[in-house]
């Protein structure tokens, strides 16, 4: 895997996460029974992004790994996933995908 492939799939596991990561322990103004004038009801009183920026970060870092090591590894690979297309059948077994 080359650093901008690793970059741009740690990237991509990120912001994936982040947005799973967004509404934990997101209480609104409606909820707290505070809401400002002129505010939104359902707008967070503590969104604490810092925090989830952190976390977000931390489980990225491991599931990128996880990524990573399958991708350079391959413990199981391409031919082994039923939904994938069989490689070998496009090419013969001496040959190996190139770009044209």
């Amino acid at each position: 895997m080359t650093w901008t492939a690793g970059i741009a799939i740690y990237l991509v596991v990120w912001w994936t996460i982040l947005f799973a990561v967004l509404p934990w322990g997101v209480r609104s103004q409606h909820e707290e029974g505070d809401v400002a004038d002129g505010g939104d009801p359902g707008a967070p009183v503590r969104p604490m992004l810092v925090r989830k920026a952190l976390v977000t970060t931390a489980l990225a870092a491991v599931v990128w790994l996880g990524v990573a090591y399958v991708y350079v590894y391959q413990p199981v690979s391409f031919d082994d996933l039923p939904f994938m297309p069989k490689l070998h059948d496009w090419y013969g077994p001496n040959e190996t995908p190139t770009a044209h």
